[in-house]
C-alpha cells in the first residue's frame, strides 16, 4: 500500500476534526475522498503530508511513517492544496525552476519542459503567474505537484477555475497518472468523481461513513433495484408483478412503468421473456442506478 492510516485522530481543543479514522490507498488508483465543509478532508490530507501533526493514530507513506520521517515523507508526495499558493511575482518558468531546486532535480530544464507540456501551459509560460487566469494557477499547481514525479499525487479541489475544455483535459491527466501512481482526489464535483475514481471514501463529522466502489455505493444507496420499461401497448400492475423477481409495481403513465427487484436479482432478462410471452413490443428498458450524489447527500445529510 501506497498509504496507510491507522486509528487516525486530529483535535483542535475541544473539537474533534478527525476521529479514528482507517483507510488504504493503493498503487495505479484514484481514491475519491469525499466529505461535506468541515468534515475532516482537508485536515486529514495535511496530516498525510505533513504540514500538521496528527493527536493520534499512525499514517505510513510509501513505507515511512509521517511522525519519524517526515521529510523522506514529504519526497514521496506531490500536493495540491486548496487554496494554491504561488509566488505570484514569479513568471511561470522561474517557479517552477525554483521548485525543481528545492526537490534537488538535476535536469531541471527539461522536467519543467515536460511538466509545461504535460498540464497545458505552452502558451502561458512566459508570464508572471499573478497575469494567469485561476484555471491556468491551478495548471501551475499540479505542476509543481508533479515536478519531481512523486509516488503519491494528493489533490484538493484541482479542478476549481477550470473551464469546461479545461475540465477534460486535466481530468485525463489525473486518470493517467493514476494508472501507475496513488491519487487522493478530493472534489465537491460528483460528476469527476463518477469519471475519475476506482474508488469512493465519504467522510462526515470526522468519521468514515463509506468506503467503496462507486458502483457498489450507486447500487447500495437504495437498497433495490429499479428498472424502467416502456411498452408498445397496455398492461397492468397485475401482469407486471407477475415477472420473476420483481417484489413492486409503479405506473408511470402512457404504457411506462417502474418495475423494483432486490439488489441481488437482475431482472431485465424476465421483462425481455414476458415481452416475447405477450408478444408485444419493448420501446425502452434501462436499470435505473442512484447517482454519487445521491450517496453523498444520504450519508452526509
Amino acid at each position: 500500500m501506497s498509504v496507510i492510516v491507522n486509528n487516525l485522530s486530529k483535535i483542535y481543543g475541544s473539537q474533534k476534526a478527525v476521529n479514528k479514522i482507517s483507510f488504504e490507498a493503493k498503487k495505479g488508483e484514484v481514491l475519491g475522498f469525499l466529505g461535506p465543509n468541515g468534515a475532516g478532508k482537508t485536515t486529514t490530507m495535511k496530516i498525510i503530508t505533513c504540514f500538521i501533526p496528527q493527536t493520534d493514530g499512525q499514517v505510513s507513506v510509501c513505507g515511512h511513517d509521517t511522525a519519524k520521517d517526515s521529510m523522506i515523507v514529504r519526497s514521496k508526495i506531490g500536493y495540491l492544496p486548496e487554496h494554491n499558493p504561488l509566488y505570484k511575482d514569479l513568471y511561470v518558468r522561474e517557479y517552477l525552476a525554483f521548485v525543481a531546486g528545492l526537490h534537488k532535480i538535476k535536469n531541471k530544464k527539461a522536467r519543467i519542459d515536460e511538466m509545461i507540456e504535460m498540464t497545458g501551459l505552452e502558451r502561458e509560460q512566459n508570464k508572471q503567474i499573478h497575469a494567469l487566469s485561476k484555471g491556468y494557477r491551478q495548471r501551475v499547481g499540479l505542476a509543481q505537484a508533479m515536478i519531481h514525479d512523486p509516488e503519491v499525487l494528493i489533490l484538493d479541489e484541482p479542478t476549481s477555475g477550470l473551464d469546461p475544455n479545461q475540465l477534460v483535459e486535466i481530468r485525463n491527466l489525473i486518470k493517467n497518472i493514476g494508472a501507475s501512481k496513488t491519487v487522493i482526489f478530493s472534489t465537491h464535483i460528483m460528476q469527476e468523481v463518477q469519471a475519475l475514481c476506482n474508488r469512493v471514501l465519504i467522510i462526515n463529522q470526522g468519521n468514515i461513513v463509506a468506503n467503496d466502489s462507486v458502483e457498489a455505493l450507486k447500487s447500495k444507496a437504495r437498497g433495490e433495484s429499479l428498472v424502467f420499461v416502456e411498452f408498445n401497448q397496455k398492461m397492468t400492475a397485475q401482469e407486471l408483478s407477475k415477472i420473476h423477481g420483481v417484489k413492486k409495481v409503479v405506473s408511470l403513465g402512457d404504457n411506462k412503468w417502474q418495475l423494483i427487484s432486490g439488489l441481488e436479482t437482475d431482472i431485465r432478462t424476465e421483462i425481455f421473456q414476458f415481452a416475447v410471452q405477450k408478444k408485444c413490443v419493448l420501446l425502452e428498458m434501462r436499470k435505473e442506478v442512484s447517482s454519487v450524489e445521491d450517496v453523498f447527500q444520504l450519508l452526509t445529510k
